[in-house]
């Protein structure tokens, strides 16, 4: 019986796992360490996120990615965006230094009983755990719309699906979408010789201004603090409070998840996308069917005009909607019984525990409840102490007859049967 099995092992479960280790817990951790950023991003991307913002987390703090490019000979410094090839290595780096064995089968089922959980692998083995954690990512929220679905994969791919681009090269591909994913997919597309547009909802495209210089007046940085999510106060907030953003009130904290942080290019891509990629914001999928060499699009604008345009391949790079419903790895029962926020999303407690007793969530899905610090690597430093915390809790409350809790430094204690309050 392990105290806690954490499923995933991107920068939310090695996090996490990193402080379960230290604070003496009973584990195990599942996944390919890093793999959707190691499978599902093409070669040539950078990270959007500020190098001293996109730090795995372990309690001693040794294992940042500024260490990792130290050891490497690499530069980490403000305003110089990260290769993500060199970021998915950072953190193969951390969970050798940082997180014990990483076993990597997947987990296809977790189910409750009365003593925990049930976790089963691929292979068919299963464990019991007192308490999970799943830290499984983005890529089971994949989003595509719905004028999309139903085509066949060889017309139209979701933009995680692609470790690389070369099968487009000379060919003609629309990418729907205007944030990051699909600004970099077109930059990355038209600069291997593919002819690419860019269709997107929004009027106009958003472009991230470049960063202010790290030293700064004192007076500027008073009026608009770096954060890990962005200048200005608001971002701050977002980033660096997220146990205070979930007191707000249920109906603001779902405003700003939805809106907060929308779709935008990173400033080091602009001048790429511009020169080279046709633009059509302000333009939706009505819909779409195939066709001989490929896809007919059916468009309309904002002022309500229809349109129409043939491509060999559509590449939508429209997100993630992250919904209890599609955690497909959890039983139907116990999926079933999670509470749910109105977008959909499980809701979550104080320490990221779901309303089923020990079944913790980290990452993208627990955004709603947590802020848009969820959505980023950044919000691993919160999340990991916090959950583990939580988990720490969750194992007092339910002990299990006879049972010894470790606890940090090595040593252990008998609980006794009753529950003790949390």
């Amino acid at each position: 019986m392990y105290d806690l099995v954490v499923v995933g092992a991107g920068p939310y479960g090695l996090s996490i796992a990193s402080h379960a280790a230290a604070a003496g817990l009973r584990l195990r951790v599942f996944g390919r360490p890093m793999a959707s950023w190691r499978d599902h991003m093409p070669g040539g991307m950078f990270l959007k996120s500020e190098p001293w913002a996109s730090n795995l987390s372990d309690p001693g703090g040794r294992w940042g990615l500024a260490a990792y490019c130290e050891e490497q000979g690499l530069t980490a410094r403000h305003a110089e965006p990260i290769p993500v090839a060199e970021f998915a290595s950072y953190g193969l780096w951390f969970a050798r230094h940082a997180v014990p064995d990483v076993d990597e089968r997947m987990v296809t089922r977790v189910s409750s009983g009365p003593h925990g959980f049930t976790v089963v692998t691929a292979d068919g083995e299963a464990l019991q755990a007192r308490t999970v954690a799943l830290a499984v990512g983005v890529m089971p929220f994949i989003e595509v719309p719905s004028a999309l679905r139903g085509l066949h994969p060889s017309l139209v791919t979701h933009s995680s699906h692609h470790s690389g681009l070369d099968q487009f090269r000379g060919k003609d591909v629309t990418v729907i979408g205007g944030g990051q994913a699909a600004l970099e997919t077109a930059a990355l597309l038209a600069e291997q010789g593919t002819c690419v547009r860019v269709l997107a909802r929004a009027e106009r495209l958003v472009w991230n201004d470049v960063p202010q210089p790290w030293e700064r007046p004192w007076w500027q940085s008073a009026r608009s603090p770096h954060s890990g999510l962005g200048p200005g106060w608001r971002n701050w907030f977002y980033s660096e409070r997220p146990g205070l953003f979930r007191r707000l009130p249920q109906p603001t904290r779902a405003r700003i998840a939805a809106t907060a942080l929308g779709p935008a290019g990173a400033w080091w891509v602009r001048e790429r996308v511009e020169r080279a990629v046709e633009l059509l914001p302000g333009h939706r999928v009505t819909a779409a069917c195939a066709v001989p060499g490929g896809v007919r699009l059916d468009t309309m604008n904002r002022e309500g005009t229809a349109g129409a345009l043939e491509t060999e391949h559509v590449i939508a790079a429209t997100g993630f909607r992250a919904q209890r419903d599609r955690l497909g790895m959890l039983s139907a029962e116990l999926r079933g019984a999670l509470a749910v926020l109105p977008d959909g999303s499980p809701a979550t407690g104080r320490g990221f525990e779901s309303s089923h007793p020990g079944l913790f969530l980290a990452g993208l899905v627990t955004a709603s409840g947590f802020g848009p610090a969820m959505r980023f690597v950044h919000g691993a430093t919160f999340t990991a102490p916090t959950l583990v915390q939580g988990v720490r809790r969750r194992l007092r409350a339910t002990p299990l007859r006879g049972a010894t809790l470790p606890v940090p430094g090595g040593s252990s204690r008998t609980e006794s049967p009753a529950p003790v309050s949390g």
